[in-house]
């Protein structure tokens, strides 16, 4: 199983209402065929200001390739960039212990990257450091 987490903060200027329809957003991508389990709501804890977290678990790299480009992630992304401030990929984790796992989850991250560059530097612009 590969948990992908995201954490982030919408910008100041979101109404309660374009919040809401970004989580519903998050919610729809969360519940595609690939997705084995999810949730969607407040960052607990240590969360380096990000207010909200997403977290789905995947079975494999077959699966997580098929999420990656699932049209209904696809459509997604562009309903919620435009009203987030902050966000930040990961930590993801896996029971999969095979050494080349992250380098593999890399490399079908560069894959949509390359595939959907307007995509890629839209989420730049986002990215915690």
């Amino acid at each position: 199983m590969i948990v992908h987490m995201l954490r982030f903060t919408f910008k100041e200027t979101a109404t309660e209402e374009e919040r809401e329809s970004v989580l519903a957003v998050l919610r729809r991508t969360a519940s595609v065929e690939s997705v084995s389990f999810s949730t969607v709501g407040q960052c607990l804890g240590d969360s380096d200001g990000f207010t909200h977290a997403y977290c789905v678990g995947i079975t494999d790299l077959p699966t997580l390739r098929r999420y990656m480009h699932d049209p209904v992630h696809l459509a997604g992304d562009p309903q919620i960039t435009p009203y987030l401030d902050r966000i930040a990929i990961g930590p993801d984790l896996s029971d999969d212990m095979t050494p080349t796992l992250a380098q593999d989850i890399l490399a079908l991250h560069e894959e949509k990257v390359a595939l959907y560059p307007e995509w890629a530097a839209e989420l730049g612009t986002l990215l915690a450091t």
